[in-house]
């Protein structure tokens, strides 16, 4: 994988750049699709194609439970298992042992849990696992296996956790046997000077790499955040971030977010996203537009001839009315799931979109201002 920064905003931290990989090129800020379970909900691969998707997430831990990694390998790793020829990053399954509080216990070896899918049947997840897992799925920018702290957490609970997840990443970096990306993860809880000595000491790991010196960490992603913690927050952290982690190399905040987090963020310097949002909230009815949130099953809606956003040129807003989306949604249609989630990843890939022409033309607090304004109560 090579990383290149094609330019740095001259009045934001913004930075425009481009992630060269086998199978294609991404460019950044980009926003990646969640396909948790080797699909991205109610959309097939050729749609994701069409409106402009260059990269998707896919999630080690679900993947791992269920058909399980080796069987994925066997039948020619996720890419062929899923029809999708692009760049897929896969999480190392933290985030998912992090929501499973009430049955999972964590050692210095890794992370004990019982599957919520096959009985309560035991399992344990280590860095060493997590890579390997990776690999035969053949993902083309793994994670390091970390411990997501809740929030909130005292400084002592974030030391500690930041000392494991430290040598955890040090497993992981070792247990890599491929040519594929991989990605530190930055933790420290929402404490600025363990976020600062993370980082110091992720990179002396990168740079000290045991094996060979060329395979250190490819780029860093910021972890522990959007877990509960107020936007502010969120945002100010992942600005403190930004600030010492390499420019050579991609800064991805995981898990965010909203339209307006991810015009805030790349103000300050993030270059990758994934979010669940678009289509998890379309499934309900929340609807992401150029003017804001539009929940469809509300009433006004039930007579509109509009359609969902009149700046969109999706296929859905070309076609569909509010009126016959809010019926979908409220009679609980499989069509309304589809419909509803092709538009708002539309909406999330062509802001991003504008988001890199912003910063291409060098005006990217006049787009912000820009955004802000065009935000209204639907």
């Amino acid at each position: 994988m090579k990383f290149e920064l094609l330019k740095t905003a001259s009045n934001s931290k913004a930075r425009l750049g481009k992630i060269t990989t086998p199978r294609g090129v991404i460019n950044t800020p980009v926003f990646m699709p969640v396909g948790t379970q080797a699909t991205v909900k109610a959309m097939s691969t050729d749609e994701l194609k069409e409106m402009g998707t260059e990269i998707i997430l896919g999630n080690t831990y679900h993947l791992f439970l269920k058909p399980g990694h080796e069987t994925i390998k066997k039948l020619g790793g996720l890419h062929k298992f899923m029809y999708w020829d692009r760049p897929i990053l896969t999480d190392s399954g933290g985030y998912q042992i992090f929501s499973l509080s009430q049955t999972r216990k964590i050692t210095e070896e890794g992370a004990h849990f019982q599957s919520p899918i096959d009985g309560g049947a035991a399992h344990m997840l280590t860095p060493e696992l997590a890579v390997a897992i990776q690999e035969a799925l053949g993902s083309d920018i793994m994670m390091v296996l970390d411990e997501c702290l809740p929030y909130p957490a005292t400084e002592t609970e974030a030391k500690e956790s930041m000392e494991l997840s430290l040598r955890w990443a040090a497993r992981s970096l070792n247990a890599r046997t491929t040519e594929a990306a991989l990605f530190g993860i930055v933790q420290g809880g929402m404490y600025p000077h363990l976020r600062k000595e993370y980082i110091h000491r992720l990179l002396e790991l990168s740079y000290q790499s045991t094996r060979v010196p060329e395979h250190s960490f490819d780029g860093y992603a910021i972890g522990g955040l959007s877990v509960g913690e107020p936007i502010s927050e969120m945002v100010e952290m992942a600005g403190i971030c930004t600030e010492y982690l390499p420019k050579e190399k991609p800064r991805y905040l995981m898990g965010v977010g909203m339209p307006k987090d991810l015009v805030e963020c790349v103000d300050r310097g993030i270059d990758m996203f994934d979010c669940i949002l678009p289509t998890r909230n379309a499934r309900h009815g929340t609807i992401f537009t150029s003017k804001g949130v539009l929940h469809i099953k509300n009433e006004p809606f039930k007579e509109d001839m509009r359609p969902l956003d009149e700046n969109c040129t999706c296929p859905v807003c070309k076609i569909y009315t509010r009126a016959y989306l809010r019926h979908l949604t409220v009679a609980k249609e499989i069509l309304s799931a589809r419909l509803c989630s092709l538009h708002n990843l539309h909406y999330y890939l062509s802001l991003i979109g504008d988001i890199r022409l912003a910063i291409e033309q060098d005006r990217y607090p006049e787009f912000k201002k820009e955004f802000y304004n065009q935000q209204e109560t639907l």
